[in-house]
């Protein structure tokens, strides 16, 4: 044989061996590893918290693998038997992988091979769903991005079972349902798969996923880069009206990673999208931690995925509940499955922070991985501490520079104000620049309506948005903010709004006494400049904390300002007199106003308004200067909801008319309690006499806070310098001020 032939052959036994070695990868080694499960077996029996969530999860699955396999033809919305029968399909397959790989039960094993290859039977003939509202619709599921979450756990079942099942097993499983699987939620449809939006980031995860246990570099390098000729429309949209992609744009899973998160790990779309976007990636960081370290996945952009777990759990209230920011989800909270992962994964390749573990104690479940693991031995031997929120400002934009939200805490969440001055937040943003919500504990004082929708309730629009989130939810009017003119910011146009973001003022929180947020936007309205300062104030002579509120407004034009205040709790009284229709008619024609009833209408009978209500055995009073020739009115959501899809939240609004430049002052006092067992009203009236502006031009502006024991406490603001280190004097009735920063506050009796 010739010497050049020899060399052929030794190079096709090279490549033959290289294949071979590649596709002999150790499994499982995605999510669970060898190392760790031989750990994990290594201590059952003495870890209290993993090992009663091992019996928990061999209950459901047990349970699951007695009633026997269904894989039905897809036919309805999420809610719907088809829907949830597929959901609960992929959740008990990975977590009969787990079992398996745990207790070695072949049970397991043999539950999700005969469940795989039901999929692979139907799905080699299984049209795109029936059901045709989503702007990508699925196979299983009525849009890709459920198809996407069977992907991303099913792939971990597949790992989990892979060396029980033989190599032509596993060729047919891949050539007829892994590989078309992924080509469908990618390839085939790029407008949901190649764009920057957590339906991408589940998408890109779920091609990575399959692609690591296959062991596929192409599919793998479509996950982590997107596709490079994805023939997109530049002006096609998604189902809430966003567009799909912008032209540059990158895509694939490291622009998810990049874009959306700031660098102090706050998600654009807000809170309740972060949490639902961390579990694929933090599920699939840790499946290319394992499998390609190299990447250093966690460690990209300055560890910002273990930073987004900590920007999570601070933008939780008292009871752990997300501040529904943007479209989000009332009651979603640090309790759910993908915050126990976030939890688990944060703690066990983070720095092993004791607070998270108290968080953990709190969910009382772990992972059933080496992560998990960990999580419950520290637990086990007392390493826990409280997890303490603190006041905190997160910035927005994938560099920070784009607004962001702060939340400030006096206390225990004694009070706790969540001032949004953040970026859009892509197609689940609202139009609402400088709005906030006000805590008490855990209840809210003033609110933040959230979305408009009920998710997975099948009688309520499949389970879907309803048109009322873009009619109301998302509408200017339906937030604790300014509406102009009675129209949205932006005008409620998607493409401006993402253009444009709140600027910060100033931050400060060093003294916990009087904490300050300050924040301008100059593009909600053409000509209108809004500079709204919020603080959380600790007076002594207040029995709690209050909160604050200067809205500056500066026009080139005259206009009509709405100004309202949605209260949660019952109204006891107001110093105003107010007239009641017979007749309920909505406030407008559109933007929002259509759907709230007038019930009532009347006008300042002094400077100082003041109104009270009771709210979840609690008094509250806001107080605002006013003038003689604004109106008041309150409002009730839910004209034009024929359907009920609107809660019937009420709403103080403060209307002034025919204005450009003016200034909407107010405090907002929570005071005494109420209890309906003894029946014992504590502190039931205000502690303020006089709200007033004793100073206001371009340079500065001076409010005054007179108790009803004559104490006068005085809050001024630097409108136009906020640097730490200015100096700063102002005379305001006949007396010199003189101090340095941003703003100052005095008492005097």
């Amino acid at each position: 044989m010739s010497l050049k032939n020899i060399i052929a052959l030794m190079l096709i036994v090279m490549a033959l061996s290289t294949s071979f070695f590649a596709q002999a990868q150790p499994h499982p080694n995605l999510i669970l590893t060898q190392s760790g499960v031989e750990k994990i077996r290594k201590n059952l029996g003495s870890v209290p918290l993993f090992d009663d969530t091992v019996q928990r999860v061999k209950q459901e699955v047990d349970a699951e693998i007695a009633l026997g396999i269904d894989t039905p033809i897809p036919k309805d919305f999420s809610g719907g038997y088809t829907h949830q029968r597929h959901k609960l399909n992929f959740l008990i397959a990975q977590k009969a992988g787990e079992l398996y790989q745990i207790t070695q039960q072949k049970k397991y094993a043999k539950y999700i091979r005969d469940m795989l290859f039901q999929y692979e039977a139907m799905y080699k003939t299984l049209p795109v769903h029936p059901q045709e509202r989503s702007y990508a619709r699925g196979k299983l599921f009525w849009q890709c991005l459920n198809d996407s979450n069977w992907l991303v756990y099913m792939s971990q079942a597949y790992d989990a079972i892979y060396n029980t099942l033989s190599s032509a097993e596993r060729e047919t499983l891949e050539n007829n349902l892994f590989r078309p699987f992924a080509d469908f939620i990618s390839i085939e449809n790029p407008q949901f798969y190649n764009r920057v939006h957590n339906h991408s980031t589940w998408g890109n995860a779920a091609v990575g996923m399959i692609a690591l246990v296959m062991n596929d570099d192409e599919l793998l390098q479509r996950a982590l880069y997107g596709i490079e000729d994805d023939g997109l429309d530049l002006n096609a949209r998604d189902n809430d009206g966003g567009l799909i992609k912008v032209a540059g744009q990158k895509a694939g899973f490291l622009a998810n990673l990049e874009d959306p998160f700031s660098p102090d790990g706050y998600y654009t779309e807000g809170p309740y999208y972060q949490r639902y976007a961390m579990y694929p990636f933090l599920i699939f960081g840790l499946a290319m931690h394992n499998v390609k370290p190299e990447m250093q996945v966690f460690e990209h952009k300055n560890n910002v995925l273990l930073k987004g777990v900590d920007a999570l759990l601070n933008l939780s209230d008292a009871d752990g509940e997300f501040f529904p920011l943007n479209d989000g989800q009332k009651g979603m909270s640090y309790y759910t499955a993908s915050l126990v992962t976030a939890v688990n994964i944060a703690y066990h390749y983070g720095e092993k922070n004791p607070q998270l573990l108290s968080i953990a104690e709190k969910q009382n479940k772990v992972l059933l991985d080496e992560s998990g693991l960990s999580v419950a031995m520290g637990i086990r031997d007392g390493k826990a501490q409280p997890f303490v929120k603190s006041s905190i400002n997160l910035t927005d934009g994938q560099n920070g520079e784009q607004g962001g939200v702060a939340v400030l805490r006096y206390g225990n969440e004694d009070l706790t104000l969540v001032f949004k001055y953040a970026a859009q937040g892509l197609s689940h943003g609202h139009y609402d620049k400088l709005s906030y919500s006000l805590y008490e504990k855990g209840d809210e004082v003033l609110q933040d309506y959230g979305l408009a929708r009920f998710v997975n309730i099948g009688q309520k629009g499949g389970g879907n948005y309803l048109k009322e989130n873009k009619t109301w939810a998302k509408t200017t009017i339906a937030h604790n903010t300014l509406s102009q003119n009675e129209q949205m910011h932006f005008n409620g146009k998607y493409e401006t709004a993402s253009k444009h973001h709140s600027e910060l003022y100033f931050y400060d929180d060093a003294n916990k006494q009087v904490q300050v947020v300050s924040a301008i936007e100059n593009n909600a309205y053409p000509g209108t400049q809004l500079h709204r300062t919020m603080a959380v104030i600790k007076d002594d002579g207040f029995e709690k904390p209050f909160m604050l509120d200067i809205m500056k407004i500066n026009s080139d034009s005259k206009n009509q300002y709405d100004f309202p205040y949605y209260f949660m709790g019952q109204v006891l009284s107001q110093n105003f007199e107010y007239e009641s229709p017979k007749v309920l008619k909505p406030l407008g024609e559109n933007n929002g106003y259509q759907h709230l009833y007038v019930e009532g209408k009347g006008q300042p009978s002094t400077d100082s308004t003041q109104f009270s209500w009771l709210g979840n055995g609690k008094y509250y009073t806001l107080t605002t200067a006013t003038k003689k020739s604004d109106e008041l009115l309150f409002t009730r959501i839910g004209a034009n909801d024929p359907q009920f899809n609107l809660r019937r939240d009420a709403a103080l609004m403060i209307r002034r008319k025919d204005t450009d430049d003016t200034l909407f002052v107010s405090v907002i006092e929570p005071h005494g309690s109420y209890s309906p067992v003894s029946e014992l009203s504590l502190n039931s009236s205000s502690h303020i006499a006089q709200l007033e502006v004793v100073h206001d031009d371009k340079n500065y502006t001076g409010v005054s806070i007179q108790d009803v024991k004559g104490k006068v406490s005085l809050f001024i603001l630097a409108n136009s310098d906020a640097s730490p280190a200015k100096q700063h004097q102002l005379e305001i009735g006949g007396k010199t001020y003189n101090w340095k920063g941003s703003y100052h506050f005095a008492q005097w009796y």
